[in-house]
């Protein structure tokens, strides 16, 4: 019998989750669609799938197996606590929440139910460790194929920042891929960061500082910088290269198209992130489908991993509120 999913967020993100859920994910059928717009919820549903308004009776149908919550970051927290009430395993994309109190309130709940039942009821969403560009890049990096890595380069640009977007959010939504993928990158914890910005982008409103950088140190002292450029106009490139003791190694670009013509080659740039992650989300559920299929542990990241990445975005944040002083990050 396929795993019965019930997705609660049916915009941009929720229903990429749908259609793959749909079409391309063995295993699994989505009986259930809960957004806030009716409307929305209906043309994000497949045929045969109930709707609702109300995420909770999503979250306690008989008709559901497992929940995806793709809504807004501020109601993840509340609505991985409700699964958990329900014993209902759930994939919240990231972050875990907007907030370290809501974070920590999350993973002591879910250390409970591994208390109880040996098993965790949570997978977050960090999709890139997912990505066959990361895993490779990775693989070579903990293998040290060309030595000991010294530092890393990172680039995120996205063509519009959303609306509403602060200069928090956009370290708690945006640059926490980051915030997450260095350590798993590195196999070293994020130790501290800095946040600098020079002149920003006139696309930028409401006072959010657009391009921001940041830069993070590993506690085995490998130096990381970021760029995090929300309102770059031309579209969605993410870039990754590390730098060892015998070489370079970085993440090529993805291109959609290639043209030549009239004398010049040109590429096209993709709209948005959903392009250059597909393979990333379409792994990530699959692998998480199957997980539960088979009664394991889905191999994704988890609430302790969603904690450490909040506890680097808010030492970012205090960064930013401090005039870009290095900042200590606490695990404790």
């Amino acid at each position: 019998m396929p795993i019965r999913v019930g997705v609660i967020g049916a915009g941009i993100m929720g229903a990429d989750h749908i259609r793959n859920l749909s079409g391309t994910i063995g295993g699994a059928e989505v009986t259930f669609v809960a957004d806030l717009d009716a409307g929305r919820a209906a043309a994000a549903a497949p045929p045969a799938a109930r709707i609702t308004t109300e995420p909770s009776e999503l979250i306690n149908s008989s008709e559901v197996d497992a929940v995806v919550i793709a809504s807004q970051d501020s109601t993840h927290a509340g609505l991985v606590l409700e699964c958990f009430e329900a014993m209902t395993p759930v994939l919240c994309e990231k972050p875990l929440a907007p907030t370290l109190l809501e974070s920590r309130e999350v993973v002591a709940a879910d250390a409970d139910i591994v208390a109880a039942t040996g098993a965790s009821l949570l997978s977050l969403g960090f999709m890139r460790r997912f990505d066959p560009g990361y895993v490779a890049l990775r693989q070579s990096v903990q293998g040290r194929a060309q030595g000991e890595p010294l530092m890393v380069h990172c680039t995120s640009r996205n063509a519009a920042a959303g609306p509403g977007t602060t200069a928090e959010s956009a370290i708690t939504n945006s640059a926490i891929h980051e915030l997450d993928i260095i350590p798993w990158l590195l196999g070293s914890p994020i130790t501290e960061v800095s946040w600098q910005a020079g002149q920003s982008s006139r696309n930028a409103e409401g006072g959010l500082q657009d391009p921001a950088f940041m830069l993070l140190r590993t506690a085995d002292g490998t130096l990381t910088t970021l760029e995090l450029f929300l309102n770059a106009q031309y579209g969605y490139t993410t870039r990754c290269e590390v730098v060892s003791e015998r070489g370079v190694t970085g993440l090529m670009d993805a291109a959609l198209l290639g043209v030549k013509e009239d004398g010049i080659r040109r590429t096209a740039v993709p709209a948005d992130w959903r392009p250059r992650f597909a393979d990333a989300y379409r792994l990530q559920l699959q692998a998480w489908i199957t997980a539960l299929g088979q009664g394991g542990q889905p191999p994704l990241a988890g609430a302790m991993d969603g904690l450490h990445a909040s506890l680097v975005a808010h030492a970012m944040i205090r960064s930013m509120h401090g005039d870009g002083a290095y900042t200590k990050v606490s695990y404790a």
